[in-house]
């Protein structure tokens, strides 16, 4: 009896590794280790030194082609050899970049650059002799790559920029020429289906992200904590509502809670903004800013927490929760896209209403005085995220999507 061959195909990322998509790097590892072969394609190169990269990290930088490290006479080369080879095809995905702008020229230059990025992609796929891409979060370069090259691609769609935005992200364009479309939610599956007639919705799949529970264990449990650590990790975003928690946490100090203190992990461009609240609201000694951390450090923080508080206004479906959960910390978030699938309110954790300041910080006071309610949430969130969000489980749901979609037709 012989064994089938490995599913070959690439895999396209904005950026890898990096901190902040540590899932994808699991993704892809859970995924050779059931036997894919897998070539990583990254726009960009990791987003920090070789030197502060840990051992896994460095493995899969050595083995990852990276689009703009490739250098200009690699890029040059790439573009002239797929002109001269396929002509038609190469200045069809370049009209067909320019197209997609419409009249906005920013959006036309964006475009020309992701076209620039499809082409070196491309050529390496050719190289390597590969026919399939799936990509995380490089979704318009894989479009512009398969309208240049006759390979097939599909994306994992997070959210939430693609739903609040749609037509900025081609989004329709996508789900007509993608071979198929994973989503992280049913939420997600629901925004794309309001983009798309009825006769698209085969080839959405709903496959859910996850943790390694063996990995993120639960911390222990403090009664009476003093100082009470508050922890959110997350980038330092508009729409991650870093502000509300802030907010928050000055009506508690000014309710009398003086011995809470909020911890935020992540960097971003809204920093400067949460120094100047954190300064002007005088909540130096009760809001820390510790900035991107390694996942080790990020887990050193959940350790050390009693409560992990979300406040976005959009996102697609945090990782950053499942982790929390998984260590037994009780979680609030607010009630948005795909979060009630992953939270029951009042059963595996809080949820709280988008931009309600007040209701945030009661949900706060609340559990800072119910140790047991602390408790029980943490034991039934880690509950949760090990029947519906384990990683390998979702790896393996994940791969039967590739067999069953990439697998060739029987004669």
């Amino acid at each position: 009896m012989t064994s089938s061959p490995p599913i070959r195909l690439a895999y396209l990322v904005s950026q890898y590794p990096t901190i902040s998509h540590t899932f994808i790097l699991r993704e892809i590892r859970g995924l050779r280790d059931l036997g894919f072969d897998l070539t990583v394609i990254s726009i960009r190169p990791p987003d920090r030194p070789q030197d502060r990269l840990s051992e896994v990290e460095l493995a899969e930088f050595r083995q990852t082609f990276t689009v703009l490290s490739a250098g200009i006479a690699a890029i040059l080369g790439a573009h002239v050899s797929t002109f001269f080879r396929r002509p038609i095809r190469y200045l069809g995905g370049l009209w067909y970049a320019l197209r997609l702008a419409g009249l906005d020229l920013r959006d036309a230059f964006s475009n020309l650059f992701y076209f620039a990025e499809a082409v070196v992609a491309g050529r390496e796929m050719e190289r390597k002799g590969l026919t399939h891409l799936h990509t995380h979060f490089s979704s318009t370069v894989a479009l512009l790559l398969v309208r240049v090259f006759p390979f097939t691609f599909s994306a994992t769609i997070h959210g939430s920029a693609e739903f609040i935005c749609p037509a900025a992200f081609y989004t329709a364009e996508k789900i007509r020429h993608a071979k198929f479309l994973c989503v992280i939610s049913n939420y997600g599956a629901s925004q794309l289906m309001k983009e798309s007639p009825p006769s698209e919705w085969n080839k959405f799949e709903t496959v859910r992200l996850g943790v390694d529970c063996s990995s993120y264990t639960p911390r222990p449990h403090r009664d009476h904590p003093d100082p009470f650590e508050l922890i959110c990790v997350g980038s330092l975003a508009p729409m991650k509502g870093q502000a509300m928690l802030i907010r928050a946490v000055g009506r508690l100090v000014k309710e009398g809670r003086r011995e809470v203190h909020l911890r935020l992990v992540g960097g971003g461009v809204t920093r400067p903004d949460l120094e100047r609240m954190i300064s002007e609201f005088g909540l130096s000694s009760h809001v820390t800013l510790e900035g991107a951390c390694n996942q080790e450090r990020v887990q050193e923080f959940y350790r050390q927490s009693d409560l992990f508080a979300l406040g976005s206004f959009a996102e697609g479906l945090p990782v950053v929760l499942m982790e929390a959960m998984a260590m037994e910390i009780p979680c609030i978030a607010t009630r948005i896209t795909g979060v009630p699938e992953l939270i029951r309110h009042g059963v595996d954790g809080w949820l709280v209403t988008p931009a309600d300041e007040e209701e945030l910080a009661s949900a706060i006071a609340q559990l800072m005085d119910d140790s047991d309610a602390r408790q029980r949430l943490g034991k039934a969130g880690r509950i949760r995220v090990q029947e519906l969000y384990e990683l390998s489980t979702n790896v393996r749901l994940l791969a039967d999507v590739f067999k069953t979609h990439l697998s060739e037709p029987k004669n």
